[in-house]
């Protein structure tokens, strides 16, 4: 199903217990798996990247409580969890009502849940998330904003939203920001607050990196100045993203149309820049700085790391795949 059918069933109060998350945007699986798993004093086992165990994870859904609080089991992987071990999870969710599992799946392979006979006759919610539309992008922000008590009207947004090349969890990112400023954000506050940073000193540092230059001081003048680790990796992911969409449009018309490419009007040194640089790099190497940064990411998001430790490794390794 998609996000549309899923949002019915929660409006009915018909969702299932048992759920598998996929799909193009990592920010929509992160938000339904925080929702479908808010349960108040809930025993939750989450497993990230390469912790998953299944004999842990099925012993968790297995056992009973003690004081008869709800089990709740969370994997968030880009690999596949082997499909007899998932059957049996899913079955532990279907014996018993109170158990809830996510199974939030980052890898690209789309097929094998992207398919109503995946799961046979089980219960579970197969659900594929595509990137939000940009009246989607605005009011997944809106939301987020209002959630956050931030005072910013949708046109804002919008111009926010532009700046992020329409990435949702970068502009909510901005919104949590917004939140020290106990007045209505504007365009003028979202170009002095974000633009000077996000779309400069952080656009000029990802040069850097893919030009294979000495970048320690900027990182460290970047984190210095608000940014965390997290919003580095996905802002160079998003990047590449856009030159890889860049080289991909170029290969197949000849010349680069930023209206096509981005959705909206670019400046001509803008484009042209842009086009330059996304030919440099093969597809097999996006590919790779892709798996990379995703993977960097993931971990960062495990409790308990040294998430500046894990971003200097990955920037070296970015530079060695170039």
């Amino acid at each position: 199903m998609y996000k549309n059918e899923l949002d019915k069933h929660i409006q009915n109060k018909t969702v299932s217990n048992s759920f598998v998350f996929f799909g193009e945007s990592s920010f929509l699986i992160d938000m339904y798996t925080k929702m479908m798993t808010s349960v108040e004093d809930a025993n939750i086992l989450n497993f990230y990247h390469d912790e998953y165990d299944f004999n842990s994870a099925k012993a968790h859904l297995s056992q009973g409580s003690l004081f008869g609080d709800r089990n709740i089991l969370i994997i968030k992987s880009e690999k596949k969890v082997p499909k007899k071990e998932l059957d049996i999870l899913l079955d532990f969710c279907e014996k018993n009502p109170d158990n809830i599992f996510v199974y939030a799946y980052y890898g690209s392979d789309h097929k094998t849940y992207n398919n109503k006979k995946a799961f046979g006759t089980k219960k579970t919610m197969s659900v594929r998330f595509f990137h939000p539309k940009d009246y989607e992008a605005q009011n997944l922000v809106a939301l987020v904003a209002k959630e956050k008590n931030v005072n910013i009207d949708k046109f804002t947004i919008s111009h926010l939203l532009r700046i992020h090349n329409g990435d949702v969890a970068l502009s909510c990112n901005e919104i949590e920001k917004f939140r020290v400023y106990d007045k209505e954000i504007t365009t003028k506050d979202v170009e002095s607050l974000v633009y000077g940073l996000s779309e400069v000193n952080l656009d000029d540092f990802i040069k850097k990196i893919l030009g294979k230059k000495e970048f320690t001081d900027d990182l460290r003048n970047i984190l210095e100045h608000g940014e965390d680790e997290i919003r580095v990796i996905t802002a160079i992911t998003s990047y590449l993203t856009q030159l890889y969409m860049f080289n991909i449009y170029i290969r197949v018309n000849g010349a680069p149309n930023a209206l096509e490419i981005l959705g909206y009007p670019a400046p001509k040194f803008v484009v042209d820049e842009k086009a330059a640089l996304s030919l440099k790099f093969k597809p097999s190497t996006y590919s790779k700085l892709h798996e990379l940064l995703l993977t960097s990411e993931l971990k960062m998001k495990s409790s308990n790391v040294d998430k500046h430790a894990i971003l200097l490794s990955s920037l070296i390794r970015v530079q060695k795949l170039l």
